[in-house]
């Protein structure tokens, strides 16, 4: 199916705008805001198995706001936007999550990071050492997780 039938008009309408206001654009860093075209291209082309909640969610805005959630002015989106967060359970966050992740996926904003726009692989990122006494409580439960064949 796709990315198309998935969403109703109206629910990729309040997906941008929901999503403009997760991560706006910022002129200081130089980066979109998560309502660009191309990050929301990625995340309607990649909700695969997280299609049902992400429209449930953007229903559940929508029955929040009374009408379809972009139509709001910016003070009532506000305060729509606040009750969701509050009532919105998983399938809300669900919906936060699919935008980070094609937010930060994104090659303007993983530039932006200081980061090169690549897979992680095969030449993998060297991660700093941390602290590795923070397993030792995980260490010491040595039984309670079940042993693998």
């Amino acid at each position: 199916m796709s990315a198309d039938n998935q969403l109703t008009r109206a629910q990729r309408d309040d997906l941008r705008t929901i999503a403009a206001m997760i991560v706006p654009a910022s002129d200081e860093y130089k980066v979109p805001g998560a309502d660009d075209s191309a990050i929301q291209d990625d995340i309607l082309a990649t909700l695969g198995r997280d299609a049902k909640l992400v429209a449930a969610a953007l229903d559940h805005l929508a029955r929040l706001a009374g009408q379809p959630f972009a139509e709001l002015d910016a003070a009532r989106r506000d305060a729509v936007a606040q009750e969701f967060r509050s009532s919105g359970g998983p399938a809300a966050a669900t919906l936060v999550r699919v935008v980070l992740q094609c937010y930060y996926r994104d090659d303007r904003v993983l530039r932006s990071l200081g980061l090169e726009p690549r897979a992680p692989f095969p030449m993998g990122y060297v991660l700093p050492d941390g602290d590795w006494s923070l397993l030792d409580p995980v260490k010491a439960r040595a039984g309670a997780l079940r042993r693998a064949p």
